[in-house]
């Protein structure tokens, strides 16, 4: 099952694809996608409303994040060995760990704001896990039975914020608009294993990164159970799960953003994202 969130910002509808990939408006059933709705049950009753009694989309619609009332956004960095030797680092022998605002979160078609004066705004196509129920110190033998699906995303980055104003890396992940995400949420059944899904992104129709989340450091079901051996992991909750190598930042010379590019991110079965920098 494909969820998605539909409408303006700040007032998204629930919807879904139909068996043909057509976009359907669910609201007369599900006012909205949210953290409720991500649990077992509740995702296998979204899964029995027939989808061809349900109005289409126009083609036009805006897609937001396809959950909304997200409590917190949590990243890891430098979870695929090719981005840690394009950083010139050494490959972490624990996650590393960061939190991005969840005001940062975007859809996946907006449009991208450079911030006021950035000439360091990098690309990071990622894959996403959107919890579904709650993870408190969870073996990774049990981790995935937590997540509810998994989303595309984009962990833009203001490298200069990032690494160069004294602070964690919050700082230059947090910007609004940094957080494109979606244009669905891909429920487990659809996803059996998450570390084999291709991730690619493209700047201006010039690939950029291509990769695979064969290639992660540390997979999926890890990384549930080691967030939840420290905090607790809540319904909605979204885990960035790393990039792989092929940033602004790793090229010779650097090459970051400017208004006009647009970026064109590919995650298959996961969908696409279409980003122009305004």
């Amino acid at each position: 099952m494909k969820l998605l969130r539909h409408g303006p910002p700040g007032a998204e509808r629930a919807g879904a694809l139909d068996g043909q990939g057509r976009p359907r408006d669910l609201s007369l059933l599900v006012e909205d996608i949210t953290p409720q709705w991500l649990s077992p049950d509740k995702l296998r009753a979204l899964a029995a409303i027939d989808l061809e009694r349900m109005p289409l989309l126009p083609a036009d619609t805006r897609l937001g994040p396809p959950v909304g009332g997200v409590r917190q956004c949590i990243a890891i960095g430098l979870n695929y060995r090719d981005h840690a030797r394009e950083a010139a680092l050494e490959a972490p022998t624990e996650p590393i760990v960061f939190n991005k605002a969840v005001t940062a979160l975007a859809g996946p078609n907006d449009e991208l704001p450079l911030p006021p004066g950035s000439t360091a705004t990098d690309w990071e196509i990622e894959l996403a896990v959107v919890m579904g129920t709650a993870a408190r110190r969870v073996p990774a033998s049990q981790a995935l039975s937590h997540v509810a699906g998994y989303c595309l995303a984009n962990d833009v980055s203001e490298r200069d914020w990032q690494l160069r104003r004294n602070g964690q890396w919050t700082k230059g992940k947090s910007f609004d608009g940094f957080g494109p995400l979606g244009p669905w949420l891909v429920t487990c059944d659809e996803i059996p294993d998450p570390q084999a899904l291709p991730l690619q992104l493209a700047l201006n129709g010039t690939v950029m990164q291509r990769g695979s989340t064969a290639d992660m450091i540390f997979p999926v079901a890890h990384l549930v159970a080691y967030l939840s051996s420290f905090m607790t992991l809540q319904p909605g909750d979204v885990v960035l799960t790393g990039t792989p190598a092929g940033v602004g930042m790793g090229r010779q010379p650097p090459r970051y953003l400017h208004r006009g590019d647009v970026l064109t991110l590919d995650g298959a079965v996961l969908g696409t994202q279409r980003q122009r920098v305004a």
